[in-house]
């Protein structure tokens, strides 16, 4: 793993989604937008609970979004009970993947990086799921590493640590597990000083702990107090690593975190606008989490910010976060609507040259 990004600002953008009859971007003069294949990227992470595609162009600022997808398709669903994916998950699945698949060939992108994380490392069948995937879709995933997966999220999420800090924890919270990494800042470039993969996601400790549609105080405490050895003993080497396991602040990057935010701003609909980059106060998460441990599954369901799909995964997702935020005390933590996708698209780029230039 690459283990040394800069420091900076954020360095991309992402394009209004103005779309014609047929679904093609256009212009700010309503003509048809169109890109030269050898400027376009992909970037596909096939996650436990998600499935998500970016393309993108260079630009001055990092790069530029032409296209997106996202689909909660949960491959992962009863893995833990199982050991293997089942029938109707993979299917989803597929069908989630034929969207990317014409997506990537409409736009005829030859440069991409397609991935695949917990679920399919943890499954008996995932090789062969894999080997599914591109016989019906054509898409050759990789499974990549635990440390591999550490390493796009943090390059994914670094350009939103704040420039004056000397050290950032930085989480990503997946539907199998959660990679957590401590950044340190030396000669203005921030490192990987410590880094961990908990075995341990929304979708996992959910299903664990009764299937999130009914989380009543005692089945919450019960998860934090399986996670808590888990944060604790990474917090213990990292206080060893960096003589102190209280980071100037916290940068999270996943589908929790970023719900939080939402519910936290009041949100009626999730505006990744005001999401993406925003601080919240470390006290007013916890008292989010208050507030959604004593609503039951319909209420959450209903808040705009959460959704059906979401309901039964929010407090497995907060369990993790309460054991981030009481191992790492932090009075801010910033949230990243960004991760992966963007982590392999900066990689790309940066390989070519093309990073910050205009396409």
């Amino acid at each position: 793993m690459d283990a040394t990004i800069e420091a900076g600002q954020s360095r991309f953008r992402r394009r209004p989604n103005v779309t014609g009859g047929h679904g093609r971007p256009q212009d700010q003069r309503g003509g048809q937008k169109t890109f030269r294949p050898e400027d376009l990227y992909g970037a596909l992470d096939l996650g436990t609970n998600n499935c998500r595609l970016l393309i993108a162009t260079p630009g001055e600022n990092g790069f530029t979004v032409v296209d997106a997808f996202s689909r909660i398709v949960r491959l992962g669903e009863r893995l833990t009970q199982t050991g293997r994916l089942h029938d109707h998950a993979m299917a989803r699945t597929v069908d989630a993947l034929r969207v990317c698949a014409n997506k990537l060939k409409w736009r005829n992108v030859t440069k991409a990086r397609l991935v695949a994380t917990e679920a399919c490392r943890m499954a008996e069948n995932g090789a062969e799921f894999i080997a599914r995937v591109t016989s019906e879709t054509g898409l050759k995933l990789e499974i990549i590493d635990r440390e591999t997966e550490a390493g796009l999220a943090a390059t994914g999420a670094e350009p939103l640590i704040d420039p004056q800090a000397e050290t950032a924890l930085v989480f990503d919270i997946g539907g199998g597990s959660t990679e957590v990494m401590w950044m340190q800042k030396r000669d203005q470039r921030f490192e990987i000083a410590a880094w961990t993969s908990l075995a341990a996601g929304v979708v996992t400790i959910s299903e664990r702990f009764g299937g999130g549609v009914d989380v009543t105080d005692q089945s919450f405490a019960a998860m934090r107090a399986y996670l808590r050895p888990m944060v604790a003993d990474f917090a213990a080497r990292v206080k060893t690593v960096a003589g102190t396991n209280e980071p100037s602040h916290l940068l999270g990057t996943s589908g929790t975190v970023t719900t939080i935010a939402g519910v936290q701003l009041g949100l009626q609909r999730y505006d990744r606008s005001r999401v993406d980059g925003c601080w919240l106060d470390s006290g007013g998460i916890g008292a989010v989490t208050a507030d959604l441990l004593s609503m039951g599954y319909d209420q959450r369901a209903a808040n705009p910010c959460i959704g059906r799909e979401r309901a039964d995964l929010v407090l497995a997702g907060c369990a993790i976060l309460e054991e981030i935020r009481e191992a790492f005390p932090a009075k801010r933590i910033r949230v990243a609507d960004r991760g992966l996708r963007e982590g392999i698209l900066t990689q790309l780029m940066k390989q070519d040259g093309a990073y910050g230039r205009r396409a």
